[in-house]
């Protein structure tokens, strides 16, 4: 079985007295469906992966405040199964405007946009990435700058 690494975030910024998080629809899914900006590890450290793929996927910067946790399971592609590991690194916005997307990711990501962190655990599509989004907010409920 072959395996592969990703790395993701939950990049985090405080707005209007509220919590945010960036959040991306995937190219060729349908309106509602989000998830967090994430991509395979290409020769650098999970955390240099996870604040990359945020601004290809987002627009926007940040920088890690941790380590959330891994995601493991199992896909399908081309009649292959492929064992898949994500980690996840709470992310606090430094920078950069959601949305504005370079050209060369628009296939990958159809829309960036804020959602409330609070929230994050309902809307989002994939039940890892809602537990990932639980993680967060305990983290900075405990005293994580955001």
């Amino acid at each position: 079985m072959r395996r592969e690494f990703s790395a993701g975030g939950v990049l985090v910024r405080r707005m209007a007295g509220r919590r945010w998080v960036a959040a991306i629809r995937p190219g060729g899914k349908p309106d509602g469906v989000w998830a967090l900006p994430k991509g395979l590890i290409e020769g650098e450290s999970a955390a240099a992966t996870a604040l990359r793929e945020i601004e290809e996927e987002t627009g926007c910067r940040g920088e890690s405040l941790g380590k959330l946790g891994d995601l493991r399971y199992v896909y399908t592609l081309h009649g292959e199964r492929i064992f898949k590991v994500v980690s996840f690194f709470l992310v606090r916005y430094t920078g950069g405007r959601i949305g504005d997307i370079p050209p060369e990711f628009r296939k990958e990501v159809a829309e960036a946009r804020w959602l409330p962190l609070d929230a994050a655990p309902r809307l989002l599509a994939y039940k890892g990435e809602r537990d990932m989004a639980e993680k967060a907010l305990m983290m900075l409920a405990a005293g994580a700058p955001s």
